[in-house]
């Protein structure tokens, strides 16, 4: 999950978010169209709000789809046209041609293309002023925080910004062989080399206070991964670009939550923890940075970001359909 600081003086409500929402809400593609992206209700009922609030935290999802259309299919069907024209007309097609060939065959294969639909969880927290999208990819939340952007009136974001690169910081953490205050540090580790060989050292299940591994950070190789843990409560693998991957809930979580579930429950353990976990992660980073947030969309300001991942899950209904990135029925983050 990508995580931006909203704009201080931002006061919307949630009615208004639900507003801006249902001007895009998503659409399954036509038969020729290759991409199709909107809002859909997070709860995934028929008709249901398209902006939910759990506990103060407000959470939405976006939706995209696209046709796959893979391009040994479509440079199969273009020769076929090609071919063709040279038997009717006695000549092979120019340049010019086979582009206009390649668009009528793309057209012609598209209401026979599978589709692939994919979800982003989207987390508003706005006390905190936290937006958090979950995803990786910058283009993908790019197009999310546009939309915001453009529906909701004096909306403006900036990606955070910390005093202390991840990388310096883990480095730190590694030579002295102590993580920050609230953190503590597991037993996965990625190093890689500053030079040209660009040489590559991971440990995996492995104590890492160990000479040998202050000895690889001393000599210039620099961490881009590192496990941790924190408060006992969530453990996570932090990035070089600011990335968490590998999200997972301890016992002491799950066990306080007992056996109820379901898409509240699920918001709120998940936004209780994490909205604990960011500020402190950023304490630990030195603080936040000089970001300005003078303009309304931000996205790609910061020097830095801060990112969450969180794999999801498949499955699919319909016909024609590949399995979607994440299911109806997940809950969020």
């Amino acid at each position: 999950m990508i995580v931006y600081r909203m704009a201080a003086q931002w006061e919307g409500s949630l009615e208004q978010v639900e507003e801006a929402l249902q001007k895009t809400p998503f659409m399954q593609c036509g038969a020729t169209q290759e991409q199709s992206s909107g809002w859909v209700p997070p709860r995934g009922e028929d008709n249901g709000l398209l902006a939910e609030s759990v506990g103060g935290q407000w959470i939405l999802r976006f939706m995209s789809e696209s046709k796959m259309l893979p391009a040994s299919v479509l440079n199969r069907k273009v020769q076929e046209k090609a071919d063709a024209i040279e038997k009717e007309l006695g000549r092979k097609p120019g340049k010019k041609e086979k582009r206009d060939l390649k668009d009528e065959a793309k057209l012609d294969l598209l209401p026979m293309a599978f589709t692939k639909q994919s979800s982003m969880w989207v987390w508003i927290d706005p006390q905190a002023k936290f937006l958090v999208l979950d995803t990786g990819a910058q283009g993908k939340a790019d197009d999310v925080v546009t939309l915001l952007v453009e529906g909701l009136k004096g909306f403006g974001v900036a990606l955070l910004d910390t005093q202390t690169s991840a990388q310096a910081a883990m480095a730190h953490w590694l030579l002295t062989q102590e993580a920050p205050v609230g953190f503590s540090i597991d037993r996965e580790c990625e190093l890689k080399a500053a030079d040209e060989s660009k040489a590559v050292v991971r440990y995996a299940r492995h104590a890492l206070d160990i000479d040998e591994v202050k000895q690889h950070v001393e000599h210039g190789k620099l961490p881009t991964k590192l496990a941790l843990t924190w408060d006992d409560r969530v453990s996570f693998v932090l990035t070089d670009s600011l990335q968490i991957k590998k999200i997972a809930f301890t016992d002491t979580v799950l066990d306080q939550a007992g056996d109820e579930g379901g898409f509240d429950t699920d918001v709120a353990i998940a936004t209780g923890e994490l909205s604990k976990l960011i500020p402190d992660l950023i304490e630990a980073l030195g603080g936040e940075g000089r970001t300005e947030m003078g303009q309304p969309a931000a996205a790609g300001a910061s020097t830095a970001t801060l990112a969450v991942r969180v794999a999801g899950k498949g499955a699919m209904t319909g016909p024609k359909t590949a399995p979607q990135d994440t299911d109806p029925d997940d809950a969020p983050f």
